[in-house]
């Protein structure tokens, strides 16, 4: 009986001593982060890309250097500290996963500054969370059983000791803790130098190598997540943020103002055509409605049977139709379809420009109209007006008036807010009352990710996609298609169609990126090329009073393309103002180029995709005629022309050079 309890109280002893080895400890933690970092990658399937000796270096690096202070604490301290770090750091990493898996991206600064909308995405996020993302807890639950095993051990140790040792014991306190503090002291200066030394040796070789320039020149966040890893790329991200908003710099310097200048002067030839087109519509009423996901790939096709664009499909009869008009927003989603379709500049890289600009002045089409030919403006949007901050950004654009959520009877609730029928019939309730001209532009809701419609209003027969997001999403664009039959019915009743410019494009693709479903429906494989013109290209109709413009145009075209093209068609000049964007109704006079906001870009003839690591000449290059690959060397003046207006806008949107350059010319 002795032996059997000196044995148990050996074990407890032994799992306690390890439970309190402050070294083991740190190891384990370290560990267990790095396990966390290669668990995410793993799931960032677009990337394609794994994680060699020198990303491992990096990872265990940088999380050194994010928990080498705690080195510095005593045992207990120590031990609550890094249990905080790891949760922290978990639920950093399990949130940049979800937010990948839906954008495509990691959370930066300017996007954890709108985290009051994370909230508002509800079942888009639930939908977006994995049953094996349990793996990222699962040293918690080692933990635990650990923790329980020590509880154990030492209840059953107490019940057999009768003498533990002595109570007390003496020692020169003062010059151990001295020792203790030196020791811990040494050991976390030790820690950080070797964590800088793991972390930033195969930074400074990568950007040595092959990503050279990139922290210079750099449009894409995950391109920079393959240098410094995600811990490294949250340090830069915050240090690059505090650089540009907290230091008082400029960012902007004279030379590269005059450069800016330059370049708008230039490209003013390109959207100034005064042709048949030009002022053919002056005074009508302008309806713009941007469309919740609303793609490209299903218009004009067949399921089961079904027409699942049938509205849009009559339409066509009597509208211009471009199949090759490209989404070019980032990760502002509809607020960036929306900041670019009324700006024509790029929409950021990083955050929303509605969220982090809306002081900033932008040269916006509802200001325009209404300065230049006194429209009267009005949004619509049935949802917070706080999201997306559109409460202040819609004031600062021109509009007189924006419906939001509390200006609709909620008769139809559907998905995240009011379904698009009643959206539709009650927003024209809104027009008919409005003196005109007006300038309306509405956003749509009923098909946002996750696209569960109630069974209620479900028509279409999507067959073998029952029961998955991608029949979901098929089925929510049928309804939304009938929603704007309705809307475009109700024009034509009220007698405002055959004196309205009507425009609609889809603002965003759905982020359902697996290739399996798309070649599915479509019946044939996928390229690359083809996946990356799908989940890029939403369309866009355009139908102005007397129908003369009609047909499909293959040109291609983008979001910035749609602000100065509805001014030429109104003959409002837009040579005044900082816009991007090309005329879609110039001819063939001018070559279109259409950047994407991932530095991809075509002109009709070349289709260039950039690659992970965001080098030029490791991207693909696609003739659009063969739709096979060629040199990246045929599109390098394409290449500098689309890295130059990326940075151009850049620079105009994030630091206000619009007014600069305003005041510099108001002074010649």
């Amino acid at each position: 009986m002795l032996q059997m309890t000196s044995r148990r109280g050996s074990l407890s002893e032994r799992v306690k001593k390890l439970s309190q080895n402050h070294n083991l400890i740190y190891i384990l933690f370290i560990l267990a982060i790095f396990y966390k970092l290669v668990l995410l990658h793993s799931h960032l399937h677009a990337l394609h890309i794994d994680m060699n000796l020198l990303d491992d270096i990096i990872a265990i690096g940088s999380i050194i250097l994010v928990s080498f202070w705690t080195l510095w604490l005593q045992r207990r301290g120590r031990a609550i500290a890094l249990g905080v770090l790891n949760v922290l750091l978990t639920a950093l990493i399990f949130s940049d996963l979800v937010y990948y898996r839906y954008f495509g991206d990691f959370i930066t600064v300017p996007v954890l500054l709108q985290a009051g909308q994370v909230g508002e995405l509800g079942d888009s996020i639930q939908s977006l969370i994995h049953g094996y993302d349990l793996w990222l807890i699962a040293d918690w639950g080692a933990w635990l059983i650990l923790k329980i095993g020590v509880f154990i051990c030492g209840r059953r140790q107490s019940r057999t000791a009768y003498y533990s040792g002595p109570a007390f014991s003496f020692q020169n306190k003062g010059r151990g803790s001295r020792r203790s503090w030196l020791k811990r002291f040494s050991t976390g200066a030790a820690a950080f130098v070797i964590g800088f030394v793991l972390t930033m040796g195969p930074i400074t070789y990568y950007t040595k190598t092959w990503a050279v320039g990139l922290f210079e020149n750099n449009w894409w966040n995950v391109s920079l997540y393959n240098i410094t890893g995600l811990l490294g790329f949250h340090y830069y991200d915050a240090s690059r943020y505090i650089k540009q908003h907290l230091s008082g710099q400029s960012g902007v310097t004279a030379k590269e103002k005059a450069e800016i200048q330059q370049w708008f002067d230039q490209s003013k030839g390109n959207r100034e055509v005064h042709n048949e087109t030009y002022g053919a519509y002056a005074g009508s009423n302008v309806i713009v409605v941007q469309a919740e996901a609303f793609m490209n790939f299903m218009i004009g096709k067949l399921i089961e049977g079904q027409e699942i664009t049938p509205n849009i499909n009559k339409l066509m009869q009597d509208c211009l139709y471009f199949p090759n008009y490209y989404h070019q927003t980032g990760q502002g989603r509809t607020s960036d379809a929306d900041f670019s379709s009324n700006s024509s500049l790029h929409p950021l890289q990083v955050g929303s420009v509605f969220v982090r600009y809306a002081d900033h002045t932008f040269d916006m089409l509802p200001n325009i109209l209404k300065e230049q030919a006194g429209y009267r403006t009005g949004a619509f949007h049935a949802y917070e007006g706080s999201f997306w901050n559109r409460n202040n950004m819609y004031k600062a654009m021109g509009y007189e008036r924006f419906y939001s959520k509390k200006d609709f009877h909620m008769d139809e609730p559907l998905g995240w807010s009011l379904g698009d029928k009643s959206f539709f019939r009650q927003s024209l309730d809104y027009m008919k009352q409005e003196k005109q001209p007006f300038y309306s532009f509405l956003i749509t809701l009923s098909s946002h990710h996750p696209y569960s419609l109630p069974k209620n209003v479900q028509e279409l027969n999507v067959g073998k996609f029952e029961g998955t997001m991608f029949g979901d999403y098929l089925q929510s664009i049928h309804y939304a298609d009938a929603a704007l039959g309705e809307l475009v019915e109700g024009l034509k009743q009220d007698g405002l169609w055959d004196n309205t410019i009507f425009c609609f494009y889809g603002d965003h693709d759905n982020s359902i990126k697996g290739k399996t479903d798309y070649e599915k429906f479509l019946g044939k494989t996928l390229s690359d090329l083809d996946m990356h013109q799908i989940m890029n290209q939403v369309a866009l109709l355009v139908h102005v009073p007397d129908g003369k413009l009609k047909g499909v145009n293959d040109e291609p075209a983008g979001q910035l393309d749609l602000a100065p093209s509805i001014l030429h068609l109104l003959g409002i000049p837009s040579s005044p103002y900082y816009m991007m964007g090309n005329n879609l109704f110039a001819g063939s006079a001018t070559d279109r180029l259409v950047v994407l906001r991932s530095g991809a870009f075509t002109n009709g003839k070349l289709y260039y995709i950039p690659s992970s690591d965001y080098r030029y000449e490791n991207g693909s290059c696609y003739d659009l005629k063969t739709r096979s690959l060629t040199s990246v060397e045929q599109a390098s003046p394409l290449h500098e022309e689309a890295s130059k207006r990326l940075r151009i806008s850049d620079k105009v949107v994030n630091y206000d050079v619009i007014t600069d350059l305003r005041k510099a010319n108001q002074n010649k």
